[in-house]
């Protein structure tokens, strides 16, 4: 009878010390990714972001094998451009991206909740199939092999939803969805009026699919608005039709009550004619967080 006793109690502190982790996804394209300098960054920065997971997914090119290989880690400077990981350990590089000011702000505006991050990003893709020799993420994509951006993406999200165990204390964690933050535009916006002026379409199914993909189909949604750093030698526009994208944008969050923009990527500084610098990618990571408690209120 003790024995017995002993087994439930067992499990039943099991159950007690399981922990519920509020899941981010971040995607997108290169400014997702970050080009923030970690050297550069404040030797006053908050260290609370360190209790948080985070999942960074191995980009890929279309078009090759499926792996979205990664590991669950305490958040850390150096998860931007740039970091791998081989399943085993992750490398980090010189570079970090929102997920960094993302995690400082979302724990002071959560200070009670576990939170882990799930991120997969890549430089250069576009939504529309063909508008981007750097990979594309429409979920109908065909050519070749018919793996695109969308399949490394599910394959991320597979590998970090299968571990049970993400902290490593020994007990089963469970990770719950509650937010998508999506910095991509960029590569349609450079491609041609005609792709520019479907970004809209293409973002609201894409944002659906993803959507469909964590089983939450009003799971809030926050984007970026994309930035030209007007360094064009010609006129000054790296993209010439990025006003169709910022029209995009707006009529997505605009239509959906559960998406917000940061706009203030406007005001960002680039450290070459595409990236975001070191204070943007911080302050964006910030911007972010904020949008995203916001409609976790409502």
């Amino acid at each position: 009878m003790k024995k017995y006793l002993i087994v439930i109690l067992v499990l039943i502190f099991s159950v007690l010390d399981a922990k519920d982790y509020k899941l981010f996804y971040l995607g997108g394209q290169s400014n997702m990714q970050g080009f923030g300098s970690v050297s550069e960054l404040p030797s006053d920065l908050p260290e609370n972001y360190k209790d948080i997971m985070i999942f960074n997914g191995n980009w890929d090119n279309d078009d090759k094998p499926v792996s979205g290989v990664g590991i669950w880690e305490n958040m850390k400077p150096g998860f931007g451009y740039g970091s791998r990981s081989d399943g085993i350990t992750n490398t980090y590089s010189e570079r970090f991206g929102p997920e960094l000011g993302f995690a400082i702000k979302i724990r002071e505006l959560m200070p009670d909740e576990n939170i882990a991050i799930l991120k997969y990003a890549k430089g250069g893709t576009s939504i529309e199939i063909g508008a981007s020799r750097w990979g594309c993420w429409d979920p109908d994509y065909s050519d070749s092999t018919g793996i695109n951006q969308w399949d490394h993406f599910l394959a991320s999200v597979r590998n970090a939803m299968a571990v049970k165990d993400i902290d490593g204390d020994g007990e089963e964690d469970r990770l719950i969805p509650v937010g998508i933050v999506w910095m991509q535009g960029e590569s349609d916006a450079d491609n041609s009026e005609e792709t520019a002026k479907k970004y809209g379409a293409n973002l609201r199914r894409l944002m659906d699919m993803i959507r469909a993909a964590f089983r939450y189909d009003d799971i809030p949604v926050v984007i970026g608005q994309i930035a030209d750093s007007g360094n064009d030698e010609k006129d000054g526009a790296m993209m010439d039709n990025i006003k169709y994208v910022w029209e995009g944008e707006f009529s997505f969050v605009e239509n959906d009550p559960a998406a917000a923009i940061v706009t203030s990527t406007q005001d960002y500084n680039f450290v070459d004619d595409w990236h975001f610098g070191t204070e943007g990618a911080l302050d964006l990571g910030y911007q972010f967080a904020e949008k995203m408690f916001g409609l976790l209120q409502k």
